[in-house]
């Protein structure tokens, strides 16, 4: 018998306007880290007197579920979590347990990952995984302690990281992925003591090419050890040969080592642009929408969400933003010509 209801038509997968579909959302739960890495929050910018934003000024956990529920309706199917450092967020577990129920329109789980530099991780590892976070990665420039405090900022020891991978580990939360960025003259020489240490753990390491995002980590391209240099270190003493990716939109460009030793992947943004088949989309701390990790401008959904806009209202309002993107920042790099002034901090927007 006909009820007289019609089924809502399915939500269209959304495209933007290089006809790229929306596959992930980052979100950034806090502009505050406890390290001061040279390539993302410099100690001599964001130091003592920094002025970082108030806690009001933070999405609450419920809004964040809010956009993140809609972005998931428009076809995101991972969310990962960042900063800032996102363990620095109090009762970031809870978050966590928000979003572990979405599921797509059909049916599918939404994977939900964290980026930390897992100093912390040794004391939540446990009750992040227990709340239904599926995996970490864990950034790591270098396993020589001196090195790593000059990457860092001097604010942390390379054992609190060391131990955070470990609960890592013995959490679940895997596969672990370790992102160390390399800088020329700075941590070039850990790239082989890392490939070492991480062979046949289990764990995937990846290096990503030094970028120049924000506007205060001083960038310059003789900084940037190119991904092809990083492979040819690495081949040398281990062959690799190379992997499909392992799905759709990947960033890092996946080699596994001849002799079984397991898999390491490098991301190069720079040298090698993968603008083409990006579909991600990142939620600053304060609520605002950013097509691009290298944007200058984000579109602000705080407002929106505390004057009450409704759910359908919200969707919307997130779709317009992806339909007009035509980011390829990467791909434009070396012509400056229509690129921001001025880009957003990797801190407000994750990595």
């Amino acid at each position: 018998m006909n009820s007289g209801k019609r089924d809502a038509p399915p939500v269209p997968r959304a495209l933007d306007a290089l006809r790229r579909p929306l596959r992930d959302l980052r979100v950034s739960v806090t502009d505050r880290c406890n390290l001061r890495c040279v390539y993302c929050m410099p100690r001599e910018i964001f130091g003592r007197d920094f002025v970082f934003l108030r806690h009001a000024d933070l999405l609450s956990f419920e809004e964040i579920v809010r956009v993140a529920r809609q972005c998931v309706a428009l076809g995101a199917r991972k969310i990962r979590l960042s900063g800032g450092e996102p363990l620095l967020r109090r009762g970031v577990e809870r978050l966590v347990e928000m979003l572990a129920g979405l599921r797509g329109e059909d049916g599918t789980p939404v994977e939900l990952a964290m980026t930390t530099n897992g100093i912390l991780l040794a004391k939540k590892a446990r009750a992040l995984r227990e709340a239904g976070l599926d995996r970490v990665n864990i950034s790591l420039d270098a396993l020589d302690d001196s090195i790593f405090r000059r990457m860092t900022g001097g604010a942390a020891s390379i054992a609190d990281a060391l131990a955070g991978i470990a609960a890592a580990r013995e959490a679940g939360l895997t596969p672990i992925k370790v992102n160390a960025v390399v800088k020329r003259g700075v941590n070039d020489g850990e790239i082989l003591p890392l490939v070492r240490h991480f062979r046949r753990s289990g764990v995937i390491l990846r290096f990503i090419e030094y970028m120049d995002v924000g506007s205060t980590n001083g960038w310059r391209l003789d900084d940037v050890v190119s991904a092809g240099e990083i492979l040819a270190r690495i081949g040398r003493e281990f062959p690799l040969r190379p992997l499909e990716p392992a799905r759709a939109g990947e960033v890092a460009e996946r080699w596994r080592f001849a002799d079984g030793g397991g898999e390491i992947g490098v991301i190069a943004s720079v040298t090698q642009a993968f603008c083409h088949e990006c579909g991600r989309l990142r939620l600053s701390t304060d609520g605002k929408l950013y097509t691009c990790l290298f944007a200058g401008e984000g579109a602000d959904l705080r407002a929106p969400l505390r004057d009450g806009e409704d759910d359908e209202g919200l969707r919307r309002r997130i779709a317009g933003v992806w339909a007009r993107r035509g980011d390829r920042y990467s791909q434009l790099r070396r012509d400056a010509s229509g690129l921001p002034a001025r880009k957003i901090e990797m801190s407000y927007i994750g990595g």
